[in-house]
């Protein structure tokens, strides 16, 4: 079959007019996984540099450094 050109009389039907708004929902997606809690960090060290968090058994070290950032071990 010959590619279409110009002359072409195929229907162009199924070529999506990119001048046309999108669809918008009337209700949005459900979420899939709760939003995430924002704690300050303050209120986890509570004027410590490191608070050990026990997490399914196991115990996580949460340390902040000289420099300021957070450090999560196992």
């Amino acid at each position: 079959m010959p590619p279409a050109g110009p002359d072409s009389t195929h229907s162009m039907s199924h070529l999506i007019d990119t001048n046309k708004p999108l669809a918008v929902s009337a209700t949005p997606p459900l979420p899939t996984e709760k939003a995430a809690a924002a704690l300050p960090s303050e209120d986890l060290l509570r004027g410590h540099n490191t608070v050990i968090i026990e997490h399914n058994g196991t115990e996580y070290r949460l340390q902040k450094t000289r420099a300021g950032k957070l450090i999560l071990t196992k």
